[in-house]
């Protein structure tokens, strides 16, 4: 007899404690096989100090294959589920598509940015849920600092060390404190020749910062972030954002080239075609994270609705203290299913928050004990060692060294900045320049965001507009900015500036520019997400594509027209045996604009203003 196959979709924190548990409970009695667009599971509390400098990224980055030896690794993105026919289609890193067979799946699949309907923010913001954004905001802040210290104009000084971050949760607090310390300790080293110094701003709608901390925590957070010179603005958020700054809802502009959209976050839109009841685009579950007439489906983390057995009537919130509790009781209720041990309802005791506010500050309340100064730091990174799964040794390390030495702030230029536009539900991956055609969702960001070209130019080879700080936009095909529909979401435009129209009854829309495919929801609208999925079919199998013999794969918008093609990708300069007759003094129009290291002089913009280098 066959041991039973389980899938888990997703590897954060309830994807990666589901199969550690499961691995450690089913002891080789089952194939367990992890699908994750990465090999890494990444510690998210501790990105704010990547960004700051503190840690290295490797740091809170845990190997897969190396803390999970007996799970299968499965390198790439979920873009549909078929219940019926118990398999999971995913796309890989290369543009391969697979299918995973499975007879228990786990989806855990997370979240991603939560956006508004507000102008330009698509275009202009960046988020932070993921490496590549975080090492992008440290070579973005890096430089808008350098390139503000060498600036005569007192104006243009100031927009260039104005960083707005907006919202006032964990991430927001956490990423304005360190900030404010990160460029600090830059302009003692280097000061500005006009004198000035760095400005970051922290705006919310909320009335107080961390409104879901404990009133005195989020007091002791706001004061120390007033002592740091950080701008606190609570009842006030961004009305629009432009190139040169953003209009808050108070009617004030405030000049500035960083945007960093930390609003909050929204479940997967993966779950939004499985045609299942949801709350609030999160997947109805039991107290047993179990899908209610579906015993081969679990869910649990930020995808999940697990109802709150302390609180009648309420979920548990999206965080990754219940995310990773999720995991363990959903192993062990999985295994269950398969005869192995019993099952147990989900029932958590909250045990109290800790908020990092860089060097010796903190703000925690351990059990429920409010506490600030020196001793919430200790509690705080103690903290984070007993409840990373690796590499707590390089971790501590770091911060050691952190505390004796100055802090080192160059700009690696890995991270460009149409390679993390805020508009992907794929933020673990940064998109690469000249990649293979991908149909996952790293391939072209949309749903929640719009779609980009690779070299980020406007199709017909018009330049794209600059973001804050001299960053290329991340500009729609046909040079149409992204429209956000109801709810926030912008919408995915197909090739030929069309927007991407849902099917009905699940079927997928046609193929974006990039290959890969709109996602449509239960309710016709266009999901937010940068992972292009097919529609899951969970009541029959899906119809035969076109012109092709092979059953189950519904039909591909060719980006070039054609039917059955895939869009032809970027060529390259010509590899025949002669050299090319006319080389011509500009690049072709499909290569990535060059990096900060490679000045080609202003770019051309259709507002005839002069684009700024990129990182």
């Amino acid at each position: 007899m066959s041991r039973p196959r389980i899938v888990i979709v997703g590897a954060g924190f309830a994807g990666y404690r589901t199969a550690r548990t499961l691995s450690r409970l089913t002891r080789h009695q089952a194939d367990i096989t992890l699908l994750n667009p990465t090999d890494y599971f990444l510690y998210l509390p501790l990105l704010p100090q990547v960004a700051a400098g503190i840690l290295e990224p490797r740091r809170v980055s845990v190997s897969l294959s190396g803390t999970l030896p007996h799970v299968r690794l499965v390198l790439g993105e979920a873009d549909g589920i078929d219940l019926d026919g118990h398999t999971v289609h995913y796309t890989g890193p290369e543009g391969e598509e697979g299918t995973l067979p499975f007879d228990r799946l786990v989806l855990a699949a997370g979240s991603v940015n939560k956006l508004l309907p507000i102008p330009g923010v698509a275009e202009h913001a960046h988020g932070f849920r993921g490496l590549p954004e975080a090492l992008y905001l440290r070579d973005h802040v890096t430089r808008q600092v350098e390139l503000a210290a060498a600036a005569d104009d007192r104006a243009e000084c100031a927009a260039r060390c104005t960083f707005v971050v907006v919202g006032a949760g964990y991430t927001g607090t956490e990423v304005a404190a360190h900030g404010a310390m990160y460029t600090d300790a830059q302009v003692r080293k280097h000061p500005m020749r006009t004198g000035m110094r760095p400005r970051w701003m922290l705006l919310d709608v909320a009335p107080r910062v961390m409104p879901e901390m404990d009133e005195r925590l989020s007091r002791t957070a706001e004061r120390v972030l007033r002592q740091r010179g950080v701008d606190v603005r609570m009842g006030t958020s961004v009305k629009e954002a432009t190139h040169d700054g953003v209009v808050l809802t108070d009617g004030s502009t405030v000049d500035t080239r960083t945007l960093v959209w930390c609003v909050g976050v929204r479940p997967d839109p993966l779950v939004e075609s499985l045609g299942l009841p949801m709350e609030r685009g999160r997947l109805l579950v039991d107290p047993h994270l179990q899908v209610p007439g579906r015993p081969e489906l679990f869910a649990c983390g930020d995808v999940a609705a697990v109802p709150d057995l302390n609180q009648p009537g309420q979920y548990t919130p999206m965080t990754a203290q219940h995310a990773w509790r999720h995991g363990k009781v959903c192993a062990q209720n999985v295994a269950a299913s398969l005869g192995i041990g019993e099952r147990r309802a989900y029932r958590h005791r909250d045990m109290g928050f800790v908020v990092d506010l860089g060097g010796a500050k903190a703000a925690a309340n351990p059990l429920g004990l409010p506490m600030s100064g020196p001793a919430a730091g200790a509690v705080t990174r103690g903290y984070h060692l007993a409840a990373m799964p690796g590499n707590r040794v390089r971790v501590a390390a770091d911060w050691l060294l952190d505390a004796v030495l100055p802090r080192q702030a160059v700009q690696l230029g890995l991270v460009r900045s149409w390679s993390v536009p805020l508009e992907s539900s794929s933020p673990e991956v940064a998109r690469v320049p000249g990649g293979p055609e991908r149909h996952g969702r790293a391939a072209g960001p949309t749903g929640q965001r719009p779609d980009v070209e690779e070299t980020g130019n406007q199709p017909g080879g018009e330049p794209a507009r600059n973001q804050p700080g001299g960053e290329p936009a991340k500009g729609q095909p046909g040079g149409e900015s992204a429209k956000t529909q109801p709810g926030g979401e912008p919408a995915k435009n197909q090739p030929g500036a069309e927007h991407a129209k849902n099917q009905p009854g699940g079927e997928p829309a046609g193929r974006r520019s990039h290959g890969g495919r709109a996602k449509g929801g239960q309710s016709g609208s266009p999901r937010a997400s940068g992972k292009p999925r097919r529609a899951v079919e969970a009541a029959g199998p899906r119809p035969a594509r076109e012109g092709s013999g092979k059953p189950g794969r519904a039909p591909r918008a060719s980006g070039t027209g054609s039917a059955g093609k895939r869009p032809t990708a970027p060529s390259g300069p010509s590899r025949s045996a002669g050299p090319p007759t006319d080389p011509g003094p500009e690049p072709p129009a499909n290569q990535p604009p060059p990096g900060p290291d490679i000045a080609p002089g202003p770019v051309k913009r259709t507002d005839r203003r002069a684009a700024e280098g990129d990182s």
